[in-house]
């Protein structure tokens, strides 16, 4: 549920500080905590990027992770 997504999504910048998530229409977006904010109101997720602000509805969110260090192999 969209409502469930928006939480967790929610809670996972805040304690990550950032998480990528994945659109319906296969573009990717990095969240970081100093420029997304969560709209309660409309279950939307606002980026404000450097040149521009986007809106995404958590139901467009197919999946969402996050990058951890280190865990990747380093060629």
């Amino acid at each position: 549920s969209p409502m469930a997504n928006f939480k967790a999504l929610k809670e996972s910048v805040e304690k990550n500080g950032e998480v990528m998530i994945r659109l319906d229409t296969g573009e990717k977006v990095e969240l970081h905590k100093h420029n997304v904010s969560f709209n309660e109101s409309t279950q939307e997720i606002v980026v404000d990027a450097a040149t521009e602000t986007y809106w995404i509805g958590a139901e467009k969110v197919t999946y969402y992770w996050i990058h951890r260090e280190g865990i990747e192999g380093k060629e």
